[in-house]
């Protein structure tokens, strides 16, 4: 027979949903099966799987050793989580805040894969924060996305709880998410642009569309202010800006402001191929100059992020050549 405890991560979800984690290699018919015939209790009592689990509540199989090891996953054969140095800005019992570098993935887009979620769950493994047991029944996750080539804050839920509260001031957006970038032109005074946005799945790019275009995709809007303005030689223009990302949608930043004649430096799905050209010539820079610097929670906390090295190289020569 063994025994289990509802914890903080475990309660709130339905009891047959948390025997198919436990018994992650056993079908959906024999977990109901044992049910039935009360070979899985809860509290001592019957269930059918439907209820819904309370913090402390006891859970036990009259299963024999062999087939409980059987059907849950073996912890010696639990995936190896990779450990890697993280640039950690923010950490508490409920979330964690990585400033995540250009070229990593936030989450898996294949199954061989690594991403911030499998570098996360080895640090977390590695401080003792979580064990492969808990894992069985949950798994700290990213509440929020970016590109693969799109730097800075992204958040981690540690608990049920980090997890449920940054979903819900994610999707409320009582959380004010600010990127910075670099966009090819002179942009003078803040502005506000709606829009909407559809997918083209086949090429993995957005289009965008204006807003008072009828249903013509989901609605979008983008705020942005200029921080810095560049003029070099050939009186060629660029614009260092902040943007607030105001609704959230796949591509948006970089869309919407190519869009408008303003695409990101170094954007190869939306930006301008010759100005690319020359910035991977001079500055060895293949990926767009776009990153998420700073959140503002509803509480009134603010993390930033800052710069990478890169992004900082190129503004910093942009400068030099301004004022030449």
């Amino acid at each position: 027979m063994q025994k289990f405890q509802i914890g903080e991560n475990e309660q709130g979800q339905r009891f047959d949903k948390y025997l198919k984690k436990l018994l992650s290699e056993g079908s959906s018919g024999f977990i109901y099966k044992m049910l039935r015939k009360k070979n899985i209790t809860l509290n001592g009592k019957k269930a059918d799987g439907s209820e819904k689990l309370r913090l402390g509540d006891e859970v036990k199989l009259f299963l024999s050793e062999e087939t409980f090891s059987k059907l849950s996953a073996p912890v010696q054969e639990r995936k190896k989580y990779p450990l890697i140095p993280l640039d950690i800005l923010y950490e508490d019992e409920d979330i964690l805040v990585i400033n995540k570098p250009v070229g990593m993935l936030s989450q898996k887009a294949e199954q061989k894969d690594v991403s911030a979620n499998e570098y996360i769950l080895g640090y977390l493994l590695d401080q003792n924060q979580i064990t492969d047991e808990t894992l069985k029944t949950f798994h700290p996750s990213i509440c929020n996305r970016l590109d693969r080539n799109t730097s800075g804050l992204l958040i981690a839920g540690k608990s049920l709880k980090g997890l449920q509260d940054m979903a819900r001031q994610l999707n409320d957006r009582s959380i004010e998410k600010y990127y910075l970038c670099l966009v090819k032109g002179k942009i003078s005074e803040a502005r506000t642009i709606e829009g909407r946005l559809s997918k083209e799945k086949e090429k993995n790019q957005v289009k965008i569309s204006k807003s008072d275009q009828g249903d013509q995709g989901k609605y979008i809007k983008t705020a942005y202010r200029p921080v810095k303005n560049f003029s070099i030689e050939c009186q060629e223009e660029f614009t260092l800006l902040e943007v607030h990302l105001i609704t959230g949608r796949s591509h948006q930043i970089r869309a919407h402001l190519a869009s408008i004649g303003h695409p990101i430096v170094g954007d190869r799905k939306y930006g301008d191929p010759k100005i690319n050209a020359r910035f991977l010539k001079k500055y060895q820079i293949s990926f767009q100059l776009l990153h998420a610097s700073h959140m503002r929670f509803p509480d009134g906390r603010m993390l930033k992020a800052p710069l990478s090295r890169e992004f900082q190289n190129v503004v910093k020569d942009l400068e030099k050549l301004s004022s030449v």
